[in-house]
C-alpha cells in the first residue's frame, strides 16, 4: 500500500465557510480529513472553535468518499458511553467512513474546563486504559455493564451499532508504554507527532532517529499482545517536530519529508489546513500542489 496523504481542518469556521473547506479538502483528493476534539486550543481559544462531532457530522453530509475522524479524542471532557453513542450515528450518517483518533489528552484548557483540576500523566494514563476497552466493548455490544474506578455502564444500549463492522477503527496516539500497549490491543492504526522534547531545540535527524525509537517499542508491544506489527497503520501528524511548517514550503521538501518517515513505517501523512497568520501558515498554492502531485511521488 502506498502512502495517504491526510488534513487536519481546525474547527474554526462558520459552517458557510467551513462547508467549503471540507469539499475542497475533498476535491484536491486528501485521504482522510480529521478535526481536533477540543472545547478551545492554544492560541486559538479567544476565536471561533466549533464542536468536533457536529462539525463532522455537517462535513459527512458535504462530502461523499474521504474519510473523516478526530485526531484526537480524549478523556478529558469525554465519556465512553455518551461518546460511542454518538460515533454510531456518525459512522451511520457518513455512510461508515469515520476513524476515532484517541489519546490521552494533556494540560491544555480542555483539562480544566469543566472545574476539575488537571489530571497528572499518571491519572491521564489510567482513565485512558479504562476508556479505550470500554469504548471498543460499547462500539461491538448490544449492551454494556461495566463498574470501573473511573468510569461506568449500566446496560447501556448501542443498536444498531456501528456501519463499520465490527465497529469504525480507532487510531492511538501514544508513545508511553501503557499507550503503545493499548494501540497494539486496540488499535487499527497508531498516531505520533514525534518527540515533543525536540521541538523547540532539537534538529529534523533527532527527531526522526526518536520516532525510529517509538516505532521500535510499538513493535515490541505488538509482540506482546501477539499482533504483527505491520497490520497496525502509522499515522504522522506532521507540525510539531523540529521541521515545523517547512515540509510545506514546496513540493520537493515535502516529498522529501514524508520520503525519509514512508522509510520508518508511516502509511499516512498528515498535514494541517493552511491558517494564515498562525503558527500552521501555509502558501495555499503550494499546499494544493502538494495535496495532487505528492503521493504519486512518493510512489
Amino acid at each position: 500500500m502506498g502512502m495517504r496523504l491526510s488534513t487536519v481542518i481546525l474547527p474554526i469556521y462558520r459552517w458557510g465557510e467551513g462547508q467549503k473547506v471540507w469539499q475542497r479538502a475533498e476535491d484536491l483528493g486528501f485521504h482522510a480529513s480529521y478535526t481536533y476534539d477540543h472545547l478551545s486550543w492554544r492560541s486559538f481559544r479567544d476565536g471561533p472553535w466549533f464542536g468536533a462531532v457536529p462539525t463532522l457530522t455537517a462535513a459527512a453530509t458535504a462530502t461523499q468518499s474521504m474519510r473523516l475522524g478526530t485526531l484526537v479524542t480524549s478523556p478529558n471532557f469525554r465519556h465512553p458511553v455518551t461518546l460511542a453513542k454518538e460515533l454510531i450515528s456518525l459512522d451511520d450518517i457518513s455512510g461508515g467512513r469515520i476513524t476515532l483518533g484517541i489519546g490521552a489528552g494533556g494540560t491544555g484548557f480542555d483539562a480544566t474546563a469543566l472545574g476539575q483540576e488537571p489530571w497528572t500523566p499518571r491519572e491521564r494514563a489510567d482513565r485512558l486504559a479504562e476508556f479505550v476497552p470500554l469504548l471498543d466493548r460499547l462500539l461491538t455490544e448490544g449492551a454494556v455493564s461495566y463498574e470501573g474506578d473511573h468510569y461506568s455502564a449500566h446496560e447501556a444500549r448501542n443498536v444498531p451499532g456501528c456501519v463499520q463492522r465490527p465497529r469504525l477503527p480507532f487510531a492511538v496516539a501514544a508513545t508511553g508504554p501503557r499507550g503503545l500497549r493499548l494501540a497494539a490491543r486496540h488499535g487499527q492504526a497508531w498516531v505520533t507527532t514525534g518527540d515533543p522534547k525536540l521541538y523547540e531545540t532539537g534538529t529534523p535527524e533527532q527527531s526522526v532517529q526518536a520516532i525510529r525509537g517509538q516505532i521500535e517499542k510499538l513493535g515490541k508491544a505488538c509482540v506482546d499482545a501477539g499482533r504483527d506489527v505491520t497490520t497496525l497503520d502509522k499515522i504522522l501528524l506532521t507540525g510539531f517536530t523540529p521541521d515545523r511548517g517547512r515540509p510545506l514550503e514546496s513540493l520537493d521538501a515535502f516529498v522529501d519529508f514524508a520520503g525519509q518517515h514512508r522509510e520508518l513505517g508511516f502509511t499516512e501523512i498528515v498535514v494541517h489546513w493552511p491558517v494564515p497568520d498562525s503558527d500552521f501558515a501555509a502558501d495555499e498554492a503550494v499546499f494544493e500542489r502538494i495535496a495532487r502531485e505528492a503521493v504519486a511521488q512518493l510512489g
